[in-house]
């Protein structure tokens, strides 16, 4: 076994992108961290996420520590930004996305075993609170991602990272 040469991961790339996976946005909510925001788009880009909706955030995604970590990555990614919870939902609700909160919360249910087929919005909280209580009611669905370690949470933009890949590969069954 060998790492693919230069020319070999164009072709790789190549042959990817010609399939069309299903649609896949994500909205934050509140976000507070520049990094975390910037490593959410990279992952975003990498992953060919359609749109970010980004309501009542705390920062801008076009500022110089968001592109530190982005890497240009935010050039890839359509993005709005909505004051308030409601106006980037009905947003993502006009674009036909099913909103599904990502949430330790009592009635969400694994990752992994959620039916995320259809265009679906991601929902991501803030760093430390999650979700608000509005945007938490207002999702069609709730899941989390089960954690085995003694940690009982990750960073956000890690959570993102995990449930983004886990959408994607939903579709590749």
């Amino acid at each position: 076994m060998r790492q693919l040469s230069g020319t070999e991961l164009k072709r790789l790339h190549r042959q990817w992108r010609k399939d069309e996976p299903p649609r896949l946005s994500i909205m934050l909510e509140g976000l507070g961290g520049p990094f975390n925001l910037g490593s959410i788009l990279r992952t975003a880009a990498a992953y060919r996420v359609e749109h970010l909706f980004l309501a009542a955030m705390q920062i801008n995604p076009t500022s110089a520590n968001v592109g530190k970590t982005a890497l240009g990555a935010d050039r890839y990614v359509p993005w709005t930004d909505h004051e308030t919870w409601a106006t980037g939902a009905e947003a993502a609700r006009a674009k036909g996305f099913r909103l599904v909160g990502l949430e330790l919360a009592d009635q969400a249910v694994p990752m992994h075993v959620a039916n995320l087929e259809g265009p679906v919005c991601l929902v991501i909280g803030h760093e430390d609170r999650g979700l608000s209580k509005t945007a938490l009611a207002d999702c069609d669905d709730v899941v989390f991602l089960p954690q085995l370690g003694r940690i009982g949470s990750l960073n956000v933009a890690t959570a993102t990272s995990i449930a983004i890949y886990e959408a994607r590969r939903q579709s590749w069954r």
